[in-house]
């Protein structure tokens, strides 16, 4: 896909970019964790838009046992970093993963293809989803439009939930668990 070639990343994960290793190094640590905390301590880890593979490097570093398997769309970046080149809206795994991470994918997708994509993500994910993405809200009022990417398509959050609500329930953070596999108590549920 042209539009994520060496100039996007350059653009947004340069030296000022949105995110840096050591940004994604302590996201990652809290997402472990906290999978960890709930019992379900992640064995596999399948990242969905790599990008430049901070997540994969991450997990290799501090936990070099745990099997990660890095796909995203773009040729350039499978290329460079070393990804499988996979569509989530047209891609679904053959198996599912104990923790599966999104980030920054689904606002770039139309409609058809998001919803696809969020089926996709249910039935890859065993335990524990990671989710990041700006929402209209978060595109109107939260980030710094010289540091983001702000041709995506602009969705409500509540767009975002209904969808998958299917598949999980919201604990916040970013995190959603997949139905039936996480017992949450009700204040640590986003929802009720």
């Amino acid at each position: 896909m042209p539009r994520f070639d060496d100039q996007y990343y350059q653009r947004f994960y340069g030296l000022v970019g949105v995110h840096d290793h050591e940004q994604i190094g302590h996201l990652a640590t809290a997402v472990h964790e906290m999978c960890a905390w709930w019992g379900v301590p992640p064995s596999s880890v399948l990242d969905v838009g790599a990008g430049v593979g901070m997540w994969r490097d991450w997990y290799r570093a501090q936990h070099p046992r745990v099997k990660v398997r890095s796909v995203d769309i773009s040729e350039h970046a499978c290329a460079k970093w070393g990804h499988e080149l996979r569509d989530i809206a047209t891609w679904k795994p053959s198996k599912k993963f104990d923790l599966v991470i999104c980030h920054g994918v689904l606002h770039y997708l139309d409609e058809p293809a998001a919803l696809s994509a969020i089926a996709n993500l249910g039935a890859a994910t065993r335990n524990v989803l990671y989710l990041e993405l700006p929402t209209a809200h978060d595109l109107a009022e939260v980030v710094d439009p010289e540091l983001t990417d702000m041709d995506v398509h602009h969705r409500s959050g509540e767009w975002y939930r209904s969808r998958l609500n299917v598949h999980f329930q919201q604990a916040g953070a970013g995190l959603w668990v997949r139905h039936g596999t996480v017992p949450l108590y009700e204040l640590e549920s986003a929802q009720p």
